[in-house]
């Protein structure tokens, strides 16, 4: 039986959308499965003071070029040919990972979480605009304005901040992290790791 490993996401970091993209080969294969779990990426920044690489080493020109080398690379190798920049990065995804709490409440977390990053990342949406994640949900046949009255509700802002919270605590300063047990690993580079953990 698969082992379940979390996936730590936020649908603001491009390298969770590719793990998202490759993930279902990888559980395919029968060694592991994937538990996501939505954090806010820029409530964990603002909890370490860290940032996004981009803004962390934007100013350094031969980085900039390996990081966008490692993603063509992850994309070959894992059949990914639909990804674009954001042209609004960084976007706020407080309304978003909101929602993918509501989702999971509401039973469509994968249709959820599939509308979200194709928006992000392939649409290229601003998806911090209400009218646009309305937009983007009822394309795909969500129930927008349920999901938009549920995230709204202390109950799903609160389960919000506990995840991101317990994210800090178990010293996650990035997406996407994964956890197997009580190990960790940080970025899609790891993917291949954690399948190989799982069948030790």
């Amino acid at each position: 039986m698969a082992k379940e490993a979390e996936f730590l996401f936020d649908y603001g970091s491009p390298n969770a959308y590719l793990v998202h993209r490759a993930i279902p080969a990888v559980e395919a294969r029968g060694i592991v499965s994937f538990r996501y779990v939505p954090v806010l990426l820029g409530g964990i920044f603002k909890a370490i003071d860290n940032q996004s690489p981009m803004q962390a080493y934007g100013h350094i020109g031969a980085k900039v070029a390996y990081d966008r080398l490692e993603m063509q690379r992850f994309m070959a190798k894992h059949g990914i040919d639909k990804f674009v920049m954001n042209p609004h990065f960084p976007v706020n995804t407080l309304m978003a990972m909101r929602g993918a709490i509501a989702a999971r409440e509401l039973g469509c977390a994968r249709a959820y979480d599939e509308a979200m990053f194709a928006a992000m990342w392939e649409q290229g949406l601003k998806l911090d605009l209400p009218d646009v994640w309305d937009r983007a949900l009822t394309a795909v046949g969500l129930p927008a304005a349920q999901l938009a009255e549920l995230a709204a509700t202390p109950e799903i802002k609160a389960q919000l901040v506990a995840n991101t919270e317990a994210a800090v605590a178990r010293e996650v300063f990035g997406s996407p992290t994964f956890f197997l047990g009580q190990e960790m690993w940080f970025g899609k580079e790891r993917l291949r790791d954690v399948e190989e953990a799982a069948s030790a």
